[in-house]
């Protein structure tokens, strides 16, 4: 029987070993923690009964993936559709509102209402090709070439300088895009940020916004773990491959890891110029977090913060480039750009009745120690005066133990590769197919190669579909949508 063998349990790794399962072959699944999920995991940090979720929290890449609306995600995990995608706290009393709905959020924009739909309108009513358009490694003819150009265009625009992010003219407006670009970690004023923001912005209005799991990431995780098994295949954790030898006669060998560690497992069986391309592959700054157990909800001063399930905290566009551009030259303001997640708002499961759970993270140099507990109790407290005495436990998590607890996130890296133009259109090799390697039967299928971070599997779906292309195997019919296993 034809067989595989994926290292690592992520959203793209499960991807693959789902794809390959239902294609007849013999899965397993290696996974070095003992849990399998990768930082698609959910668990009680804090105290029982209040459940967090280890990395990602927030979905909107899922829903324009075609792997997970194959699999028909939705109708196996529930998820909470939030009118507000995010709310960006400027000071106390001055907030953007980023609606699901684009016409009330330009409507609260007011001048600037109409530069945010020139903005954000094209793209949101073309949000599926325009997210297969990112996912499209270079040299691949665009599908939409006339979008290909609208997206480069808007790119552009938004570059200047992150205090006059596209063309905006108010400081809220302008935060507003300077808070989303930064979840790209890296230098607000580059084109890669830039992009970063009309990607996820552009999903803030799309028809399922930013999409919460109810239950957890760890949900998403368990549903693909599920349909695995129902088909064959199997997961072995707290098993650590370290060489591609462990895996000598696997048809099929798919990376679920960084490109440091794929050109480390693999070894001299790959040759020596891609292995050096892999080694110099750059990865971002770190990211420190904080989890939070709260006797009630955060006690916002601003309402709509109360019924955001994404909230970020910078003062200005300019202040959100200067401290985020400080860390990627190895400094920390006392002053930081915060990204919080308040789940139990539109899931209040994952806290016991009345209490609410809460993630918040800084970016910190690569490799850092820091303990950004009271710095980031100190940046809420502003906004929210009383936060401190709701909270009940808290577990902090360093970019370094980040690292340690996924390997795939070097330096605390969540993105788990810098964030600039080059290694966008470079992803980690320059290649019209980048998830395969020089060497027959090994591939690489993780947020190392397009579209990079994010819940959303197309990584490991490449990856799976380029291994049956090369077995002769035709890919499986991908009608999961019915959401059954069999």
């Amino acid at each position: 029987m034809t067989s595989a063998a994926i290292i690592g349990s992520g959203p793209n790794g499960l991807a693959a070993a789902v794809t390959l399962a239902r294609a007849g072959l013999a899965v397993t699944v290696f996974e070095a923690a003992d849990t399998p999920g990768g930082g698609c995991r959910t668990e009680e940090l804090t105290l029982p009964g209040f459940w967090h979720d280890w990395g990602s929290a927030v979905h909107p890449m899922a829903m324009t993936s075609p792997f997970f609306q194959a699999f028909g995600l939705t109708e196996r995990v529930p998820y909470a559709i939030p009118e507000i995608s995010y709310a960006h706290a400027l000071e106390p009393g001055t907030i953007g509102v980023a609606y699901r709905d684009l016409n009330r959020t330009v409507a609260e924009l007011g001048g600037d209402g109409a530069r945010w739909r020139r903005i954000f309108a094209p793209l949101v009513s073309r949000l599926e090709p325009v997210a297969n358009l990112i996912s499209a490694p270079l040299g691949n003819a665009p599908a939409h070439p006339i979008l290909a150009t609208r997206l480069g265009l808007a790119v552009l625009a938004a570059s200047p300088l992150g205090e006059a992010s596209v063309g905006l003219r108010s400081e809220v407006a302008r935060a507003m895009f300077a808070g989303v670009a930064a979840h790209g970690i890296g230098n607000i004023r580059s084109l890669a940020l830039s992009a970063v923001g009309l990607i996820l912005a552009a999903h803030a209005h799309g028809p399922r916004g930013w999409p919460v799991p109810i239950g957890g990431a760890g949900a998403v995780t368990a549903a693909l773990l599920a349909d695995l098994e129902a088909h064959g295949g199997r997961v072995l954790t707290g098993t650590r491959i370290t060489h591609a030898d462990e895996l000598r006669g696997s048809d099929a060998i798919i990376f679920d890891t960084s490109a440091r560690d794929l050109a480390h497992i693999a070894g001299d069986v790959l040759p020596e110029k891609y292995r050096k391309s892999l080694r110099s592959f750059r990865y971002g700054n770190g990211s420190a977090k904080v989890d939070f157990a709260l006797s009630e909800p955060v006690p916002w001063l601003d309402s709509a913060l109360r019924e955001a399930p994404t909230v970020h905290l910078g003062e200005s566009a300019r202040s959100i480039a200067r401290t985020e551009n400080a860390v990627t030259r190895g400094n920390m303001s006392d002053q930081p750009y915060v990204l919080i997640t308040q789940p139990s708002i539109v899931d209040p499961g994952r806290a016991p009745e009345g209490k609410a759970v809460l993630w918040a993270y800084v970016h910190v140099p690569a490799g850092s120690t820091l303990d950004p507990t009271e710095i980031i109790i100190a940046r809420i407290e502003k906004y929210a005066p009383g936060f401190r005495d709701t909270i009940l436990a808290s577990v902090h998590t360093s970019a370094a133990q980040v690292e340690e607890r996924n390997p795939s996130m070097v330096g605390g890296d969540i993105g788990t590769g810098a964030t600039d133009l080059p290694q966008l259109l470079a992803r980690p090799v320059l290649a019209r197919e980048p998830w395969r390697t020089p060497v027959p039967g090994l591939y690489l299928g993780s947020a190392s190669v397009p579209p990079g971070p994010g819940v959303h599997g197309r990584g490991g779906f490449a990856a799976a579909g380029a291994a049956l292309a090369d077995l002769g195997i035709p890919l499986p019919d991908l009608g999961f949508g019915s959401g059954r296993t069999a």
